[in-house]
């Protein structure tokens, strides 16, 4: 077995957490696996699994090495794909991050069209609202919302995100709706942090054109989008989100908008992917279709 191979055993077997089923999905005997990952710890001098009667997981060391062969597998299956016939269906795991309610409320109910085009892929898919280092992490692709700052990615902009100010009845009952931005210093928002920077991002407003920024007093920061709903809705504070995932709350009268002639700008939304001149063909269809998918509702 060549050492590209004994790689493949080896990322199988720490995929699935099993010797036995890794085998099964190979199509290998189950001695071939261990004897194969056996030979490699043995050729790198650390030990990458720790076994156990009920389970397989990474060493440390383990760890490392698979997210550099992960790396080193997808570049080889990259320059395989540049060779293949144009008909030919891509095939692969693609490598995706996406925002946390975008993923939930859009682009996973989708993905049953997404797999009836495209049946030899396979997703790797993570839904944060944290910063990603596409190259680090070895993520393919992934949609960004708001300004984008690394220009050794490319970024393909497909549309924006309507922004509001908002805040649960319970707490405009109990604190009044504020009409004017120096209202605002009578009352607490939730804040959302960067998890790059771990600073609060500011309270937005558009003044002449140009963006303003307040800084409110807050009880909670945050930094996640479901958790930033969730605290608006329990009353502690003032938000800005998009519009978008608020629908059933504003229509409910859960949640209400206020200071609509003070709203923050548009969130631009971007697929964002490492600078590739071969782009592969699993991740550009992924690409297109996700750009497509999202253009169609926010362009």
């Amino acid at each position: 077995m060549d050492r590209i191979q004994t790689m493949q055993v080896f990322a199988r077997v720490a995929e699935l957490g099993s010797f036995s089923r890794a085998a099964e999905q190979l199509n290998l005997p189950a001695a071939t696996v261990t004897n194969a990952v056996q030979a490699l710890e043995k050729h790198l001098g650390v030990r990458l699994l720790q076994r156990t009667t009920r389970k397989v997981t990474l060493t440390d060391e383990g760890i490392t090495y698979l997210e550099r062969c992960t790396q080193l597998l997808t570049e080889f299956e990259d320059v395989d794909a540049l060779f293949q016939h144009e008909q030919l269906q891509p095939r692969g795991v693609v490598r995706v991050d996406l925002p946390e309610r975008l993923a939930h409320q859009v682009v996973i109910p989708a993905l049953p069209e997404f797999f009836a085009l495209y049946p030899q892929l396979r997703l790797k898919l993570t839904a944060t609202d944290r910063f990603i280092d596409l190259i680090g992490e070895a993520v393919d692709c992934v949609v960004r919302v708001g300004a984008l700052s690394d220009s050794s990615l490319i970024g393909r902009r497909i549309g924006s995100l309507e922004q509001i100010n908002c805040g649960a009845r319970s707490y405009l009952e109990r604190y009044g709706r504020p009409q004017t931005l120096s209202d605002l210093q009578h009352h607490r928002v939730v804040n959302f942090f960067s998890s790059r920077t771990g600073r609060d991002l500011g309270w937005e407003y558009m003044q002449d054109g140009e963006p303003r920024y307040l800084k409110l007093p807050s009880l909670i920061s945050v930094a996640s989008s479901d958790a930033y709903l969730a605290s608006c809705s329990a009353g502690l504070g003032l938000i800005q989100a998009p519009r978008f995932g608020l629908e059933e709350l504003l229509a409910s009268g859960e949640v209400e908008e206020v200071l609509p002639d003070f709203k923050p700008p548009p969130l631009p939304i971007s697929v964002v992917y490492a600078h590739n001149k071969h782009l592969s063909p699993r991740v550009r269809v992924f690409v297109d279709w996700i750009a497509k998918l999202l253009a169609a509702r926010y362009a």
